[in-house]
């Protein structure tokens, strides 16, 4: 289980437009914010990559840096970023299935088309929401088994507001006997 204020899993991956990605090396005055989506079968998906393409300035206003990263290929992942017509946000591409077991994400099997009459992968990762501190730790996570129910990146822009204020520390990091 992944626990705020401990060391996150590797991120390696590559980007359309912006290289490889590897969160290693990613120097955020803040935070990176991760989020894993489902892929270009998703129609929730481009809904909710559209917002945070939308914000990406705000987030960066506040020092994080944002990549949306799926286990679609690079055909796919750039259709995703065509549709969503994306002009502020990293897309990466290729995640591999082990890599999202270790992120913690929920892995689906494909039920056919969807309701945009795309195909589903045969396997694909659920959504999963992650902001990284500079130093590599979790700072928040959210990780659904569902495509439904994500949290809003209007609020945890917010959020963030209180938390560069107040010097709000992660939360959810005791781990020890209960």
């Amino acid at each position: 289980m992944l626990i705020p204020r401990q060391k996150a899993p590797a991120l390696v991956v590559e980007t359309l437009d912006h290289g490889r990605l590897d969160l290693a090396t990613e120097s955020p005055q803040r935070m990176t914010l991760v989020c894993f989506y489902r892929g270009l079968h998703c129609p929730i998906c481009a809904n909710y990559l559209k917002e945070l393409d939308r914000l990406i300035p705000e987030f960066a206003a506040r020092g994080v840096s944002a990549i949306a990263v799926s286990t679609d290929t690079q055909e796919r992942a750039r259709q995703m970023a065509d549709k969503i017509e994306a002009k502020n946000l990293r897309v990466g591409y290729s995640l591999t299935l082990s890599d999202a077991r270790k992120w913690g994400l929920y892995i689906s099997a494909s039920r056919g088309k969807t309701s945009l009459g795309i195909e589903e992968p045969a396997l694909f990762s659920e959504p999963g929401v992650f902001l990284i501190k500079p130093d590599q730790t979790i700072y928040f996570l959210s990780v659904q088994s569902m495509p439904f129910v994500r949290p809003h990146f209007s609020e945890m822009v917010q959020a963030l507001d209180f938390v560069i204020k107040n010097d709000y520390p992660a939360r959810g990091e005791y781990a020890d006997a209960v």
